[in-house]
């Protein structure tokens, strides 16, 4: 004994009944030698569960937009979404349509003015209005020259429009077509859910001289009395505004907030856009800003052709297309523009 403490041996520390029980044990292992070394095992665990299918959830910005039917409404709210489609959804949740009734959108506009129309961006500060499907009208086409006269825009919906006619050409002399008309169908063939390159494709393959007939859709009017709205109501809920921010919309992934385009960018997208109606009859600032995004970096047209290849393969761009693209980005560049 040591302070008090009594001490035993470690023999001494058995409890009552562990020699029985140890001389039980080697008894029996010696009856069955094979249980020597079993040892009790744990149950396997289950096998993991699967991965979930379907596309990644993005998050959804929590930015608020303040928006109004373009032929007029009240002011609704809007936020939660990252793609075009998902926009036209909230918009027609907040007035109670269907989705499918919205032909396009303009900014900080009620008018169908082509140069305020909603492409892959909102400003931070932006109001947006909605066009709806308004008059369909039929109209009986005759190509007397290759062009039509026309360049197809779309609105990453489903429904391409006529977002120019030039001056003198055949479509010009239709007064019944305007710009910001639907086309839905053409020869009764309908072209909903098409892109705009496909429609553009198919109007240039129609035959000289041969009458076809186009189905279109224009929006419904807006009233005269209501004022143009040039900037959004002042709203701090949700977000953080720098004034140079825009929300950026993509067909694939989430939506980002960045900054605007700088000079270099704005030039270049505004030079491929541009081209873009040039060789294809179409006109599209989000796929012109993609094209400058895959090509602003890039050493040479081979790398710059793989890039694209990788985002817009979809597209097949010709090569004299995409060296004039290349060559109006170095442009720019180099400030020879």
């Amino acid at each position: 004994m040591q302070n008090g403490e009594a001490t035993m041996s470690p023999q001494d520390s058995k409890p009552a009944g562990a020699e029985a029980m140890e001389d039980q044990k080697a008894q029996s292992q010696s009856q069955n030698p094979n249980q020597a070394c079993a040892e009790p095992t744990a149950p396997p665990l289950p096998p993991p569960s699967p991965p979930l299918s379907g596309p990644p959830e993005y998050p959804r910005p929590r930015l608020i937009f303040h928006t109004q039917l373009a032929h007029g409404s009240p002011t609704g709210r809007i936020h939660g979404f990252t793609n075009v489609k998902e926009l036209y959804a909230k918009i027609a949740e907040v007035f109670n349509i269907s989705p499918s009734e919205i032909l396009f959108c303009t900014l900080n506009s009620h008018k169908v003015d082509m140069q305020k129309l909603l492409g892959g961006q909102i400003g931070l500060e932006d109001f947006i209005f909605a066009h709806v499907r308004g008059e369909t009208k039929e109209v009986e086409v005759t190509k007397t020259e290759d062009a039509l006269g026309l360049t197809i825009t779309d609105n990453g919906a489903g429904y391409a429009f006529i977002k120019r006619i030039k001056e003198g050409s055949t479509i010009d002399r239709l007064k019944t077509v305007c710009v910001g008309d639907h086309i839905e169908a053409i020869n009764d063939q309908s072209i909903v859910g098409c892109r705009h390159y496909e429609v553009a494709k198919m109007l240039k393959e129609q035959p000289r001289g041969v009458p076809f007939t186009l189905r279109l859709v224009g929006p419904k009017k807006a009233f005269d009395m209501i004022g143009m709205r040039t900037k959004a109501p002042k709203s701090t809920e949700g977000k953080m505004v720098n004034g140079k921010e825009t929300l950026r919309l993509r067909s694939k992934g989430a939506a980002t907030v960045q900054e605007v385009q700088n000079e270099f960018e704005e030039q270049a997208t505004k030079k491929v856009d541009d081209l873009l109606e040039s060789y294809m009859g179409i006109r599209d600032v989000e796929l012109a800003t993609t094209i400058v995004e895959a090509g602003k970096d890039k050493k040479n047209p081979d790398d710059f052709a793989e890039a694209l290849d990788s985002v817009l393969g979809d597209f097949a761009f010709p090569d004299v297309f995409l060296f004039d693209v290349w060559g109006a980005i170095g442009d720019v560049k180099n400030g020879r523009i």
